[in-house]
Order: C-alpha cells, then structure tokens, then sequence
C-alpha cells in the first residue's frame, strides 16, 4: 500500500465531533484510511507532500447530480424558464441519450467535481430511452474507476410518462418491472457494501410527476431487501405543489408517506417546498434532505428551510445539481451560495454559520448517504481530503478562520490537490485518470451533435415562440 505524508499543513479543518482546527500538522495516509494525525510524523518509503501554505480539508461530498446535462447546459431559451417549462423541453432533448453520451458527459462531471475538492459523488440517473442499450449506469460505474471518485449511482426512472399524466415523452417511458429489474442487476454488479467501498448503488425513482405509485412501493421492497439508500425529488418547486394538488389532492410528502417512501434510508433533492411540520416529520423519521443552493436560486424555486431543519435535527447534506439547473460542478461555489442565501433568507442568529455550510459538504452529506467512513479528517476515516493554497495576495488578511474559509472569502477556481482513496487523482492541475485533453475533444463533439440536432431546433424554436415578448 502507498503511504501518503502530509508535511506542516497551514491548518488542517478536521470537521471532526471536537471541530478541531490543528496548525502546523501532519497527517499520514496508509493505502485507502488515515493512519495518524499530529506533529513530527514520519514513515519510511512515504510520498511526502510540503503542506506549508496549504489548507487541508475532508473531501467534499456531492448528494445530487445529473451528469447527462453536461451536454444540454446554458440553453438561451431556458435561463428564464420555470421548472416544468425547463423539463418539458429537456426531456425532448434528452431523447439523444446513449452510452457514450453518458459515458462522456459523466467523465467531464466527475472531473469537474474532483478538480473543485470532491471525493464522494451521487447522480440521479433517470433517463433510459427506448432502444438504446440499458447499460448506462454500466458506463458511468466505468467513468467513475477511470477518474477515481468514489461513486454512488443512482438508477432512476421514468414510468409515469405523457400519455398517462407525466411529463417525460413516452419514448423516455419504462415498466415498473424493466425498472426493478435492473436496480437488482446494478446492485448484484456493482455494490460495494464493505467500509471504503467505491461503488454503491441507490434505488431512485425519479420524481411525483414522472413515476407511478407502484413504482415506489415496489422500489422500497427491493431496496431494503438488498440493504441499500433511496432517493428521489421531492417537494422540488412550487410547480411541483400544484401539480400533486390538482393530480393527487395531497402535498409531496403526504404521497411518499401514503407509500411508505420515508425513513433513515432515504433522502430527497431539493425539498423547497415542505411545510414547517412536515420538516418536523422529517426529522422524526431522519429522512434526508439534500440541498442544491444554485439550482434554486437559478430555477427561482425559493429557499429551503435550513433553520428549521437543523432545529429539527434533519440529515442535509450538499448539492450542485444538474448541469441544466446549476451549468457547473463546483461544491465549494455551492458552500459559499449556501451560506450568503441563507444569510439574506433567515434571522442572522438562525442563519448557518461559514464553518457550518463547510460541514453540509461534508459530515452532512456523508450522514445523508449513510456512511462513517468519510467526511471528517480522523484516524480510521477514508484517505479522502484536498487541499487549497491560500498564500496568495487575494487572500492576505483572510485567514483567520480556515473552517469558514470557503464560504466567507471564497475560494474560486480548482485547488491544488485532491486525494480519494488514498490515491492522488488531481494535481497541480493534472487529472491522473484521463487524458483531459481526449476527453474534452470527444465531449465537445457529442455537444455539438446535441446542439445542431432537428430535436433541439424544434425545442428553441417552440420555446422562442411562447417566451416571445
């Protein structure tokens, strides 16, 4: 196994039960786990890396994606759009999904996160056109060994579809058996129930307005099963809210519990639009919640109910979303926005604090994703962290507090070292998995096939016409 010495780190944010901020520290990696933490460490034959200016953190971790919107992101026609309108019309466009689109549009996603200081990564994978080869998961469990994140795959769906009421196109449309059948053949491949493991697999039906009822129930059956995390949207918009009103007469989360689609093994994105009691019943049943501060603010969604949740001792963690709602990957930009829209949205003393916003990144979405082995920097804890180089002139002044570091000054563009695993997999601006420069050829030319596709003129020229002023 490779030892890892990091020598003199600057400080070292720990997120650990103490919040302990050590100076002038080491730490010592030992193959996949942290071996020691102190001062004065050494070990024979370790890679031995001058930490002197450097910050070192817990690896951040991403609780909701769609890496397929890589390839469909900053749409003129969309950046006013409410969220049904932005979803009608990208279910058309994401009609051209296939393998290598997900394969592709998963490594630039990965690789953006890893660049931004991730090390753990959930996507909510929904999209399985008719005809086209069900190995997409398949793809994306290949993109996440070759950069070297540690992945949480989500196997999502659409069986709810227009003829019926949805709004996903029929030709998105699957069987709720075509469904369960696969997330019991991603788990079977792919699952990794061991501590440190790399690869998970999550049963996620997609959303209340694009999966039938019988689709959760039979998803809850399979997933306790096999022992395995649920998630899904919920409560994502105020268009969502009427939707369930006029569809079902009830609110979101009255449907999940109607179908027993609540509990310490599930977790919802987004969750804007839950009333005060209904973030109590969370919090009694320990559902998660994971909050994406972007998206909602692009998509004007409005704003969860942070406070309140942390009252009520909800699990949230932190997201960036989809590349359509969100156009990037960077989770310290979502640490920042969580802290400043939190800060105009809530009573200053309710508020969430810097180091707070840092910790949803980290302890909070590990806690969402049911793991102990990762979001803090302990002896025994998995060999994930990054580091930042904060001896620079913008930031001279600004360093007093490392934990608020990245929400209160900011920190805007890659950091200098990302370690998952143990393994050193960005670095000085090097991917060590992939060759980017491949990689961001082959994706811009999937791109470009979306953007020029009769689908998509069709889709800018409707949404042209009924935003026209």
């Amino acid at each position: 196994m490779m030892k890892i010495l990091i020598k003199n780190a600057k400080a070292i944010v720990t997120c650990n039960d103490s919040d302990q901020v050590l100076f002038d520290s080491d730490i010592l990696l030992n193959g996949k786990e942290i071996e020691a933490i102190g001062h004065d460490l050494s070990a024979d034959g370790a890679k031995v890396i001058d930490a002197h200016k450097m910050f070192v953190y817990p690896g951040l971790i991403n609780t909701h994606h769609h890496f397929l919107q890589a390839f469909t992101r900053s749409i003129p026609q969309l950046q006013q759009a409410t969220l049904f309108d932005w979803l009608i019309f990208m279910y058309e466009v994401w009609t051209l999904v296939d393998p290598e689109h997900v394969y592709y549009s998963s490594l630039v996603g990965m690789s953006e996160l890893v660049k931004y200081g991730c090390t753990t990564a959930f996507d909510h994978h929904f999209c399985f056109p008719q005809g086209v080869d069900k190995v997409l998961i398949d793809r994306q469990m290949t993109a996440a060994e070759q950069v070297g994140i540690r992945y949480h795959a989500g196997r999502s769906c659409f069986t709810l579809t227009h003829k019926d009421g949805g709004l996903p196109p029929d030709v998105l449309g699957e069987t709720v058996d075509e469904f369960i059948k696969d997330c019991d053949r991603l788990i079977d491949t792919y699952h990794e129930y061991d501590r440190f493991g790399m690869k998970r697999v999550v049963v996620a039906p997609c959303s209340p307005f694009s999966v039938t009822d019988d689709t959760i129930t039979e998803a809850v059956k399979l997933a306790r099963s096999k022992k395995v995390r649920m998630h899904s949207h919920l409560a994502e918009a105020p268009d969502e809210t009427v939707y369930m009103r006029d569809r079902h007469n009830m609110t979101s989360l009255e449907w999940a519990q109607k179908l027993g689609f609540i509990g310490p093994d599930i977790w919802y994105a987004h969750g804007i639009c839950f009333s005060d009691d209904e973030v109590r019943i969370l919090g009694e049943t320990q559902t998660g919640v994971a909050h994406c501060p972007v998206s909602n603010m692009k998509t004007c969604a409005g704003f969860m109910k942070l406070p309140l949740m942390k009252k009520y001792d909800v699990p949230v963690g932190l997201a960036v979303d989809g590349y359509g709602a969100q156009d990037g990957s960077n989770l310290l930009g979502e640490i920042r926005m969580a802290y400043l829209m939190h800060r105009m949205n809530a009573n200053h003393q309710e508020a969430p604090s810097g180091y707070e916003c840092l910790k949803l990144a980290t302890r909070g979405s590990a806690r969402v994703l049911g793991r102990d082995d990762v979001g803090s920097l302990e002896v025994g804890k998995a060999a994930d962290l990054f580091m930042i180089d904060v001896d620079r002139l913008e930031y001279a002044g600004g360093l007093l507090d490392p934990g608020a570091f990245p929400a209160v000054v900011g920190y805007n563009r890659p950091v200098e070292m990302t370690i998952i695993n143990g393994k050193i997999v960005w670095e000085n601006g090097v991917l060590h998995g992939i060759d980017e420069e491949a990689v961001k050829a082959k994706a811009n030319e999937i791109a470009k096939r979306v953007y020029s596709s009769g689908v998509y003129a069709r889709e800018t020229a409707r949404m042209d016409k009924k935003y026209a002023k």
